[in-house]
């Protein structure tokens, strides 16, 4: 039976209930856990999107000029993204990793905070990758953030790699680019194995990441939606909080 919390402490007990009844709980998480560290979100008024054009895949590989550009805004950001440590939504969800109740959080994000907050790398499943470093897009050669700094600072242009001269980008996924395969699969694993599916501070609109609550639900879990706005799967949820996300899941921080 779906239940929309009345009040923020109602729906932290009643999630405190589903927490300790559940044996396997899988946190899905969007751009909305990371606001409280900083880091601004994409969709809302004021966000990212709403400043910039997002540069779609096919037209950061065709120019040289979007690529630029692409290096450009992410080194803009590089102030917000350094300084941003883990809220208590990403601390709250490290202690029930370190409990034993997470075997892994499933993120939309692509900011490193879940692995900074006591998750293991290969415990964290990034469905759109990672901003703190950067790959080819050819061969795949990984290369720090300084490097390709220091290039583009040198010259002006973002760089190509050296081993096989394709260009080298953010290691995220942009709009147009494949959903990276392995992820897919343990994401989708994960949410058909789980008993509790708790999505975090996404607007669950961005597919095929936005399908994994449902699968959840469709293979026997009950689902939780924590985010400030509604989404359009609240009316499948067994309990949603529309409410801040550190105030609902800062009480689950361990001491």
């Amino acid at each position: 039976m779906r239940l929309i919390a009345s009040d923020l402490q109602s729906g932290v007990e009643r999630l405190g209930e589903m927490i300790a009844g559940a044996r396997v709980i899988v946190p899905f998480t969007g751009a909305g856990i990371s606001t409280e560290c900083g880091i601004p979100d994409f969709r809302s008024p004021g966000g990212i999107w709403t400043r910039n054009r997002p540069i779609p895949f096919d037209e950061f590989v065709a120019s040289q000029e979007a690529r630029d550009e692409s290096w450009r805004r992410r080194f803009a950001m590089e102030e917000v993204f350094a300084a941003a440590k883990p809220g208590r939504g990403h601390r709250a969800l490290a202690s029930l990793y370190r409990a034993g109740k997470v075997p892994a959080v499933i993120t939309q994000n692509i900011d490193n905070l879940h692995q900074a907050s006591g998750f293991a790398g290969e415990h964290v499943i990034e469905l759109h990758g990672n901003t703190t470093y950067a790959r080819c897009i050819g061969c795949g050669q990984a290369y720090p953030l300084d490097w390709v700094r220091h290039r583009f600072d040198g010259d002006g242009f973002a760089p190509n790699c050296t081993g096989c001269d394709e260009p080298v980008k953010t290691a995220t996924i942009s709009f147009g680019q494949i959903m990276p395969d392995d992820e897919m699969r343990r994401a989708t694993a994960l949410s058909q194995a789980c008993d509790l599916f708790i999505a975090i501070g996404s607007s669950l609109v961005v597919w095929p990441a936005a399908g994994f609550p449902m699968m959840a639900k469709n293979a026997g879990a009950r689902l939780v939606i924590i985010n400030r706005e509604p989404t359009e799967q609240d009316d499948i949820a067994d309990l949603v909080i529309h409410d801040d996300i550190g105030e609902a899941l800062g009480p689950f921080v361990a001491n």
